[in-house]
């Protein structure tokens, strides 16, 4: 049986036929804010086995530091991006920039734990909403059928900063010291703000905006009340195991991703600098991972819907059998090779989830529902991550801790098979309301 893609029907024409030359240079200065955010936020990571030995931090107060910033993006995504929509996305991309920047500033000038985690925590609040303002951006001033491939692009910067981060954060700190690892990612993130503000401002977008909120408005039957827009986001057991099974599946990726330099400094007796590149190479792989599962998820599923569940089910298996496999392994070669197929595959669930997302919500708080998204993705998976694993790690050693965190995995996978075994009636009742709506 065939199924109709939701988030198609009465999906409106944009107004634009093709995008301007200033369109691509909004994005690009945008995307560049995004590489500032999570280089911003994976520095501190290169930086881990430095700031044990200065201030003598345990594993858990490590974790804080890094898990603080995706605690706070996970809570305030949803309240600051509707707020951004009210007061404007261009002053909001640039008072937050704004704010991560100085905030990075105030870490390389820390002096303690407790300052470094107050400075950590303006980071996060900057950051909180970036990704989703960026995006409704972005998309506000293309044309439509641009859109999956403009997603995915921005998508894969937060992975390519977090590379850039952590390899280029790892070589200022050996060659420099650790602090002016965060004044470089300071000092990038504020020369892109000026040239930001200097470039980008609301009446050169007006007409675009102005054109896409009344296409966001345009379907009829669909009232944007605080009642409707929850119903909307909650409305199918489907949509609420996407949520929850994509954030348990990045607990995994954003545990490897914070301690894998220390890892790398502790057993393979790497200096931070190389420690840090090594590591960016895993996080390299699993974005890399997380462009080409999509692919194949949408070219097997293209028929099939429902097969991108059970593809996200695929996924959450292999992942926790192949980590499960890499951390029993000694340290050597043979282990890291097994560390990057897994890694490959550890993000794969993103596509899937991200489209059931997508199919199950109403089209106009679609923008909406990938924050909710967010949200879960922060406070199950890249918040508690870093920090759990920080806890097992003072309890165990990180090896052991390395070796539970794959097994999250499978919660993930029973998630993912119990919104699957929902999937066909929730779709149908979504393709149903829309018919009855237009």
């Amino acid at each position: 049986m065939h199924y109709v893609e939701a988030s198609t029907l009465d999906t409106p024409a944009t107004s634009m036929a093709a995008p301007r030359v200033y369109a691509w240079l909004v994005f690009a200065l945008t995307f560049g804010l995004l590489l500032s955010d999570y280089m911003s936020r994976q520095v501190l990571n290169a930086v881990f086995p430095l700031l044990k030995a200065e201030w003598d931090l345990s594993d858990t107060q490590l974790g804080s530091l890094s898990g603080i910033v995706a605690l706070l993006v996970g809570v305030l995504t949803f309240p600051l991006s509707v707020m951004a929509d009210r007061w404007g996305r261009v002053r909001s991309i640039l008072l937050m920039a704004t704010l991560w920047s100085l905030a990075t500033l105030a870490c390389g000038i820390a002096t303690n734990y407790g300052e470094m985690l107050a400075a950590r925590f303006f980071v996060g609040l900057g950051e909180a909403a970036y990704g989703s303002v960026g995006i409704a951006l972005i998309i506000s001033i293309f044309p439509t059928y641009l859109r999956s491939t403009l997603t995915g692009a921005f998508m894969a910067g937060g992975a390519f900063g977090s590379v850039v981060g952590m390899a280029f954060g790892g070589v200022f700190a050996a060659h420099f010291g650790w602090r002016s690892a965060f004044f470089a990612m300071a000092i990038f993130g504020i020369a892109l703000v000026v040239t930001y503000a200097l470039t980008v401002n609301e009446r050169r977008l007006r007409g675009s905006d102005a054109a896409a909120e009344q296409l966001r408005h345009s379907r009829p039957g669909f009232s944007m009340s605080l009642r409707n827009m929850f119903a909307g986001l909650f409305s199918t057991t489907s949509v609420i195991c996407a949520y929850i099974g994509s954030g348990l599946q990045l607990f995994i990726m954003a545990a490897v991703i914070a301690w894998m330099p220390s890892y790398l400094n502790r057993y393979y007796a790497m200096t931070p600098d190389k420690a840090g590149v090594t590591a960016a190479m895993f996080v390299l792989i699993g974005a890399i991972g997380m462009v080409l599962c999509g692919v194949v998820t949408d070219r097997v599923c293209r028929h099939s819907p429902p097969r991108k569940l059970g593809m996200a089910i695929a996924y959450c298996l292999t992942t926790a059998l192949v980590l499960g496999i890499a951390f029993q392994l000694k340290p050597g070669v043979l282990q890291l090779t097994v560390i990057g197929m897994g890694m490959f595959l550890v993000a794969g669930t993103c596509g899937p989830a991200g489209a059931m997302v997508a199919n199950l919500t109403p089209t106009p708080i679609h923008a909406t529902a990938f924050a909710t998204l967010t949200l879960a993705n922060n406070l199950l998976g890249l918040a508690p991550g870093p920090l759990l694993t920080g806890v097992l790690a003072d309890r165990v050693g990180l090896m052991d801790a390395f070796k539970l965190v794959p097994l999250m995995a499978l919660f993930a996978a029973l998630t993912f098979w119990i919104g699957r075994h929902h999937y066909a009636q929730d779709i149908a009742r979504v393709q149903a309301q829309t018919r009855a709506e237009a």
